[in-house]
Parts: C-alpha cells; structure tokens; sequence
C-alpha cells in the first residue's frame, strides 16, 4: 500500500510559477513510475507528466510541454511538478499518482493516486 501526500498548491497570476510536491510512504518508492494528472471544473481528469521508475526520460502533455517540470528525489520518497508561465487553464486540482512496476496497469491506469491540492492561476 503506497500513500501519496501532495502539497504547494495555491493561487497565482497568470504568468507566475507554482512547484507541487508528492510525498510517498513506503520502503520501493523507487521502484514506482510516478506521474500527475489535473482536474478542471467540469472537465474529465487528464495527463500532464508520467516519470518511469527507470529513471529515464519524463512524458508531458502537449499543453504542458516547454512550461511543466516533473521530477522524482527517490531519496526523500518524493515527485515533484515545477509550472513556469502558468496560464488560467492550468487551473485544475493535481493529482499525484503512483503505479508499480509490477503492476498489470498500463497506459493512464495507476495503481494509487493522492487526494489533490488545488492550483488556481488568475487572468
């Protein structure tokens, strides 16, 4: 069972920067791929970046390509999501979400997700 923790939401200008943390409990943190969804107002949930367990290279959406950094510290059990140039529509709750390597999940599907810390970027 893996806990995820997500904080550093708030609001901002549009323009501003905003860095998300993930916090993890147990002991094969690194062995998960790690990635962050967002859920706007009325909108499905959608990818924004997926970072392998490997260590190698990290996916993002096309909207937030160029804008979002994701990164992992697997010393500190922890994902991170570093947003430049925010705009109003990457106003959304973020998620955190975790999924073995192991796991028979594949695609967007993961095995566990945190509650969400809401990011709202002002006009």
């Amino acid at each position: 069972q893996v806990q995820l923790v997500e904080s550093g939401g708030g609001l901002v200008q549009a323009g501003g920067s905003l860095r998300l943390s993930c916090a993890a409990s147990g002991r094969t943190f690194s062995t998960y791929n790690m990635a962050w969804f967002r859920q706007a107002p009325g909108k499905e949930r959608e990818f924004v970046a997926h970072i392998p367990w490997t260590g190698g290279k990290t996916y993002y959406a096309d909207s937030v390509k160029d804008r979002f950094t994701a990164s992992r510290d697997n010393a500190k059990n922890s994902v991170y999501l570093q947003m430049n140039s925010l705009k109003p529509e990457d106003t959304a709750v973020y998620y955190c979400a975790a999924r073995s390597r192991y796991s028979t999940n594949t695609g967007y599907r993961y095995d566990y997700w945190g509650q969400g810390t809401q990011v709202t970027v002002s006009s």
